[in-house]
């Protein structure tokens, strides 16, 4: 009794086979290429001077809020998340502001993560009920040819 399943034989010849690895080394390529483009491009920049919350204490003075459109271009701290806290470090007196994650930002992230993930449930239940019907088919056609050919 052979399978239904099995790979195709022109997936298997020469051409194809360098073909594919041909477009997985481009890919590959692609990939390690931009990772190493971007750690260059870390490297060159200029070592900047750590904010003083990382190297101290700090007390936060304002609660984590949504950066304005004209703070999100101008502020680094604004660029990472979108959000910033102000803190005043303990030693210095220095008031900077530090990038947060908001609660509700995470919820948000949180629900489209579900949905994505049900719909992806949804999508792929469908197909392996489709799929099920028609190996299903295709053995009772099986059956229906052994048994006409009796």
């Amino acid at each position: 009794m052979e399978s239904d399943c099995r790979i195709p034989v022109a997936c298997c010849r020469p051409r194809a086979l360098l073909i594919h690895a041909l477009f997985w080394g481009l890919v590959s390529l692609r990939v390690f290429g931009a990772a190493l483009l971007s750690e260059e491009k870390t490297t060159a920049m200029k070592p900047a001077v750590a904010p003083c919350w990382l190297l101290e204490n700090f007390v936060v003075l304002e609660e984590c809020n949504r950066c304005s459109d004209f703070n999100a271009k101008t502020q680094p701290a604004c660029r990472q998340t979108g959000y910033v806290e102000r803190v005043n470090c303990t030693k210095t007196s220095k008031e900077e502001y530090k990038s947060c994650r908001s609660a509700l930002m995470e919820e948000h992230l949180f629900w489209k993560f579900e949905a994505a993930m049900l719909a992806l449930t949804v999508v792929f239940a469908v197909l392996v009920v489709i799929r099920q019907r028609w190996l299903d088919r295709l053995a009772s056609e099986k059956v229906r040819r052994q048994i006409e050919s009796i």
